[in-house]
């Protein structure tokens, strides 16, 4: 899993790829989790940064779909460059046909720039508690009321261990949200951990949705990361119509050449978990479609 040393590093850009080998991408399917990076000084990053990555422009964002056969993504705003949402907005402008986006925001974020946001095609709100640059918990129930009022939803970034104490505040959230990263469990900890079973009980319970995103981050170290299969099987099967994929392009905070996933690699990882071609094009095409629109229609 990310791990913080204390000390903003270079990290490592993401490396080229193909399409998959296992898998044949349906029609309309969706990347549900990537992002854009700018370079200082016109767009700089933020003081309490985890990591120093180097640029993942737009247009690399869209080859990477082209070439793994994704007709859809949504850009999530990266963690460096705070509340400054003017790359994301640039690039959603830019590729309206092709492309959704999450914001971040805090309390100084103007109701016109929420309107501009919204224009442009952002569909919700991060709260991201694991690295410096985003807007953690203690934000949470302010940001799903604004989020409220635009008819987004909440996507949260947290650390599996925080589910279960976390747990009764997002049940109690008048919008739904969408986890990241499988709940951000580790692999080892198994099925019985009881901070996955708290993600579970939000599966099945409450009015959310989840990321099979990640895996790279959360495996012990496991060949082509097959240790995170059971705990996306056991997701699929709490709630198949409310599962989404994601690559987590342009895998920031990775300093090993040897850690860094390709997206076709990651493709052929969802094909291992999920053998049904029907259940294939649920997750990647019908269930974030359904969620976040169709990127171009004005739906």
């Amino acid at each position: 899993m990310f791990q913080y040393d204390g000390t903003a590093r270079d990290c490592l850009g993401p490396k080229p790829t193909a399409a998959p080998t296992l898998l044949t991408v349906p029609s309309g399917s969706w990347e549900t989790h990537a992002h854009v990076i700018g370079s200082p000084p016109e767009f700089p990053f933020v003081q309490d940064r985890h990591y120093t990555p180097p640029a993942a422009p737009a247009q690399d964002f869209i080859a990477m779909l082209d070439a793994v056969g994704l007709d859809f993504g949504l850009a999530v705003q990266v963690s460096v460059h705070g509340t400054d949402n003017r790359l994301l907005l640039q690039t959603l402008r830019a590729h309206s046909t092709r492309l959704r986006g999450i914001a971040v925001i805090d309390g100084k974020t103007s109701d016109a720039e929420l309107a501009a946001l919204k224009d442009a095609g952002v569909v919700g709100v991060r709260i991201l508690d694991i690295v410096g640059g985003g807007q953690g918990l203690a934000s949470l129930e302010s940001t799903a009321q604004r989020c409220a009022e635009l008819g987004w939803h909440v996507q949260i970034g947290v650390k599996g261990e925080n589910y279960p104490a976390l747990l009764p505040r997002l049940m109690r959230l008048q919008v739904p949200f969408v986890m990241d990263h499988m709940g951000w469990c580790p692999a080892a900890a198994g099925l019985n951990n009881p901070d996955f079973q708290a993600v579970l009980h939000l599966m099945r319970n409450a009015n959310c949705l989840i990321k099979l995103s990640g895996g790279f981050r959360l495996s012990a170290g496991v060949a082509d990361w097959t240790d995170t299969i059971a705990l996306a099987e056991a997701l699929i099967q709490a709630a198949p119509d409310r599962v989404l994929w994601g690559s987590d392009w342009p895998h920031v905070g990775l300093y090993e050449s040897g850690e860094v996933p390709t997206v076709g690699a990651l493709l052929d990882l969802f094909a291992r978990t999920v053998a049904d071609a029907a259940m294939q094009k649920q997750i990647l095409a019908d269930n974030p479609t359904r969620f976040y629109g169709r990127p171009g229609s004005g739906t």
